[in-house]
């Protein structure tokens, strides 16, 4: 199972992102390369005089950091209702729900953002039924609108970091923390969690010849990207329950794992090639040698270049 995001919406904010009174994108999801979570992050105008969002069927998560703001919204031109948003303040939109359109303005000097999470209907329709084995159609999905709650702002201000400063296996932290999301918004803003009765974990974990089968693809396709749902298909789990199972046989999660691996494996090429810096990363699965600077320099303290360097003239670390 994958958590399938949705296209970012086809609105005026992206279609003149320089006007000053629109909403300014500035980074996006398919620009780090994730396929499991849509996300968008945006700079707010000190006063937004109107902006249209089209209809739509998924789950929406809208986190704000910086100053706060005043935001409101209508819909076919009717009244317009809304209140003060801030640093933290959360809303969270099931849908499907219809067009609106939403005006604003700053309420301080600071500057104030906003990460727009994205998940699909039918992802969270598969994690209901894979999870409690019920149908998301039975839940009442109750929208929330200035919501305080620290857990999940905990969880999408993560993503937030993620997405300003992408790392490699960025894409399988995505899809962990959109399971997480889904998970704990159907549980805890579902209306009647009472229905909620969890499916049993497996009866047992790994064994040692899964976990051999996990590694081993790993390690195979280090330089490409590895789903989540890819790498459960090899031991005939669902997603949510692997990454348990993963963590309780490997002592990491899928996604420190795998970003513990494209390391290991960039250090044995810099040590035993000659290879460019640029073609270590993409043999490794970074993104890029940026990224693979920028892993180098918060996991060992040095820079590739540096670490070559090192090991060519036998200094110590």
């Amino acid at each position: 199972m994958t958590a399938r995001g949705v296209p970012l919406p086809d609105t005026a904010m992206n279609r003149h992102p320089t006007e000053s009174t629109s909403l300014r994108l500035y980074r996006s999801s398919p620009q780090v390369g994730w396929e499991g979570l849509c996300a968008s992050a945006y700079h707010v105008p000190r006063e937004l005089v109107s902006n249209q969002s089209p209809a739509s069927s998924h789950l929406a998560l809208i986190l704000y950091r910086g100053g706060p703001v005043h935001v409101e919204r209508r819909q076919d031109q009717g009244p317009w209702r809304g209140g003060d948003v801030s640093q933290g303040d959360l809303v969270v939109k099931w849908g499907p729900y219809p067009a609106y359109e939403a005006r604003g303005w700053s309420l301080s000097p600071s500057p104030t953002q906003l990460l727009n999470l994205c998940l699909s209907r039918e992802f969270l329709s598969q994690v209901a039924q894979e999870v409690w084995g019920v149908d998301l159609a039975r839940l009442d999905l109750v929208d929330q609108v200035g919501l305080q709650d620290p857990l999940l702002s905990q969880i999408a201000f993560a993503l937030w970091h993620e997405l300003d400063h992408p790392a490699p296996a960025g894409d399988l932290f995505a899809q962990s923390a959109a399971h997480l999301l889904a998970v704990y918004l159907l549980r805890r803003y579902s209306g009647n969690p009472a229905r909620l009765k969890m499916v049993p974990p497996p009866a047992q974990g790994l064994t040692e010849r899964q976990v051999q089968r996990v590694v081993e693809f790993i390690e195979e396709h280090l330089s490409e990207p590895l789903s989540q749902e890819a790498l459960a298909q090899q031991v005939g789990f669902s997603p949510y329950h692997f990454t348990r199972v993963f963590r309780q046989a490997l002592g990491a999660s899928p996604h420190q794992f795998v970003l513990r691996q494209r390391l290991e494996r960039a250090r044995q090429l810099l040590e035993q090639t000659d290879l460019p810096l640029a073609q270590v990363a993409v043999a490794c699965g970074f993104a890029h040698q940026s990224h693979m600077t920028q892993v180098f320099t918060q996991r060992l303290g040095c820079t590739p270049h540096a670490y070559r360097r090192r090991g060519i003239s036998g200094a110590p670390f």
